[in-house]
Order: C-alpha cells, then structure tokens, then sequence
C-alpha cells in the first residue's frame, strides 16, 4: 500500500494545539520544578513540590505559579510543532521502502526531532527559567534580611525587587550578548532533547501499536493518552541530569552563596562535589509529572488529526 501523503501544515497544526493544551494544564508543576532544580546546599527553600507550590500560592498568589507561561504559551506552539512534525519527517522518510521501521531508524527519526526542537526550545528555556526561579530568589533574599535583623516589630523591611517581563529580558540579553544569549545552555539542551526524543519516540511507537486493533488502523485515543503518559515519564526521568545541569546553566541570576557555573561540564563537577550524585535527580519526579500528560495530551490531539478534519484534508467518512 502506498505511503499517504504527509501534511506538514496539519501537523504543524496539531502539535502547537497538543502544546498549548499540555503547558496550560501542567505549568504550576514546571515551575516547582525549576525552582527545585535551582537549589543549592545549605538554601532549600522547598522541601518538595507541594511544599514549593504552596510557598508560591502564599507569597506570589495563585498566578505566580504561572510566571513565565506566557513565553511558554508563545512559543511552545512552534517547539511541539517542530518536534512532533520533525519526527513525522523523518519516519517518513526512512521508512520509504514500506517496511516496518526498525529500532534504529526510529531512534533516528527521534534524535532528528530532537534536534530541530532546540531552535526554539532553548531561547524559550532560557527566558522561562528567569521568570519562574525570580520568586525564589526573591524569597530567598527576604529570608535572609529577616535572620539578619534583630527580632522585635521594629525591623525595615527590604524594598521589594521589580521582577522583570520577558520582553525586557529578551532585550536585555540581546543588547548584551547578541543572539548567543538567548542560546546559552545550547549543548546542555541538545544533550537533554536529544536523548528524550530518542527514547521517547521509539517508545511511544511501540506502546502506542500495542493497542492498534488492526495493522494500519488508529489505536483509541486512551491507549495513545496512556503511551505518551507512560513514553514521556520514562524519557523525562532518563535525561534528568542533563535538565538539572541546563536548568543552572541558564539561570543567570544566583542566590547567596550559590555556585557560578562556566559550562556543562564545570557545573556537572561542581553539582558532583558539593551536592552529590542525587542532586542529578533533583525534579526529576516534577518533571515526569509534568512530561507525561504533556505529551499524552499532545499525542491525543495530534492523533485526532484535529487540524485535518478543520483543513478539510481528509477525505469525510
């Protein structure tokens, strides 16, 4: 049977729906696991996610748990389309001899998308983690004011820093460093995208067939919902360490006594050194949470072929 012909503008269409769907639902999630990331030795904030969001709620109200969503909103329309249409691509193409895919190729398809992804996903990373760890470092600072003074009603409180918008962060960094600033934590980025999409892609295929009712047909919508749940988690806690050392690669802004960081392999040493190997798996929970119904969702909507049936690209049963 020959190959259908693939709709790039379809599918661009379906990954940005999945993605604007996913970050809404799983944001507050993201950012507590942004903040955990960014704690160092000796300046835990947060003893664990709920304890992060309640934190939140408490100083920041319920919409600080979203800062930062607006650049996530903005721009993760292109990011999923690029890295669920990239993916689509590439199998495409390698499977153009009409066989079944093997392990290789689609582990192929997936460093692909892995790769094309990063064009937007480190700018939006990279704007995203400022916004949402300003709130911790903002508490972390009254904290310390508050030890520092002595106890009574007298005491000053310190004057409130304005947080900055994407907008001024964005320009900040490109009046400063050009276009490289916006691409800091590139490589570690790469690292941890690449790897995600080579074990989350060939896994989700996989699972995903498990539940196809017959060869060629559609699997239901819960057994693409329950494999891209269960794809995303196991590909988000693999690749856990490369977030960590990216997360602080791309934090431009350092709590008191908090290390600098010179590139991914410095900050893996010193991460190593003073913290030890299960700061490598700091978030990793928060962010499985957030991965898998992300890209459950993402899959539901995309293998609905949403935007076929609004472009008239399939033939009406």
């Amino acid at each position: 049977m020959a190959d259908k012909q693939i709709s790039l503008p379809a599918k661009l269409i379906n990954g940005g729906i999945a993605g604007l769907i996913g970050v809404t639902c799983v944001f507050p999630i993201d950012l507590a696991k942004t903040r955990l990331q960014n704690q160092q030795s000796g300046q835990h904030l947060y003893t664990s996610m709920s304890d992060c969001l309640i934190k939140t709620i408490r100083s920041e109200g319920y919409f600080g748990m979203y800062r930062g969503a607006a650049v996530n909103l903005t721009l993760v329309t292109p990011e999923k389309a690029i890295k669920l249409a990239a993916n689509d691509f590439f199998r495409h193409h390698l499977s153009q001899d009409g066989k079944k895919l093997t392990l290789l190729k689609e582990m192929l398809a997936g460093c692909g998308a892995g790769t094309c992804q990063v064009v937007v996903t480190t700018p939006m990373e990279m704007l995203k983690i400022q916004l949402q760890d300003a709130g911790r470092l903002a508490a972390q600072r009254k904290l310390l004011a508050a030890q520092a003074q002595p106890s009574g009603p007298g005491g000053v409180q310190p004057p409130e820093t304005p947080r900055p918008t994407a907008t001024q962060l964005a320009r900040e960094l490109l009046h400063s460093r050009g276009i490289a600033g916006l691409y800091k934590g590139l490589g570690a980025t790469l690292l941890r995208d690449v790897p995600f999409s080579v074990v989350y892609f060939p896994l989700f295929a996989n699972l995903n067939a498990l539940g196809q009712p017959a060869s060629g047909e559609k699997s239901p919508f819960y057994v693409s919902f329950l494999a891209g749940c269960v794809a995303g988690s196991t590909a988000a806690v693999a690749v856990n360490p490369c977030d960590v050392v990216k997360t602080r690669l791309q934090s431009l802004q350092r709590g008191v006594h908090e290390d600098t960081y010179s590139g991914f392999l410095d900050c893996t040493r010193k991460i190593w050194r003073h913290e030890g190997p299960a700061a490598f798996l700091k978030g990793a929970y928060c962010r499985a949470l957030v991965i898998a119904p992300l890209f459950g969702i993402a899959q539901v909507v995309y293998f609905l072929g949403i935007a076929e049936t609004l472009l008239g690209l399939l033939p009406q049963a």
